[in-house]
């Protein structure tokens, strides 16, 4: 007796239940892509650039000064007024499975400035940031955006980061949040770290230090 041939519709769904578990699997361990949704990290990201974060890399080299990333909004940064355009159920569905690029409102993209252990003040008399009371060049800042709109003196905490925008004239980052818990992200929250630039395609490439 000849065997069966597996129907045309339950070798579809097989396939497409495999192709989502897989996606699943990647976007929780490996990465994950999101797109950004404001100008405050002008010019290295513009509105709506479509990102890729690695979090196995981060998970295993840690995070570095200098690293773009992603992370989960540790204060209530995030006001009432953003809109999430895969803000329906099957928006969020999609975004779970990793068809579309993630960004549920509460995530936010940054760099980082200073890790545990590190003294960030602003600014000295030529309007850096002062890293471990030495003046640091940031040639990642957008031309034209000062960075002295807020003098503080902070120390960061094992376990923690201070981020800032790239775009500093508009960026509400850890400058402007010091009242809550001093503007620190803790690790936990950080996402991944911001790998390659997918979209849009004239502006495929990675992300510099």
């Amino acid at each position: 007796m000849a065997k069966r041939t597996p129907s045309f519709l339950r070798e579809t769904a097989v396939v497409v239940v495999s192709a989502l578990v897989l996606s699943v699997i990647v976007r929780t361990f490996i990465f994950q892509a999101f797109y950004v949704p404001s100008a405050s990290m002008e010019n290295t990201l513009l509105v709506n650039d479509r990102i890729v974060v690695s979090k196995i890399s981060t998970r295993i080299t840690g995070i570095h000064r200098g690293d773009v990333v992603v992370f989960h909004d540790p204060s209530h940064w995030l006001g009432a007024g953003y809109s999430d355009p895969y803000g329906t159920k099957f928006g969020h569905f999609l975004q779970y499975v990793g068809i579309v690029p993630a960004n549920s409102g509460k995530d936010l993209v940054k760099r980082v400035i200073g890790v545990g252990g590190d003294r960030i003040q602003c600014c000295d008399a030529e309007g850096r940031i002062m890293r471990n009371g030495v003046g640091i060049d940031e040639p990642y800042i957008r031309p034209g955006s000062a960075t002295n709109q807020v003098n503080f003196d902070v120390l960061v905490p094992d376990g923690y980061v201070f981020v800032m925008g790239d775009n500093r004239g508009n960026s509400e980052d850890s400058r402007f949040h010091l009242n809550l818990n001093h503007g620190m992200v803790p690790l936990k929250d950080v996402v991944g770290r911001v790998s390659v630039r997918v979209w849009p395609l004239k502006r495929i490439g990675g992300i510099e230090h």
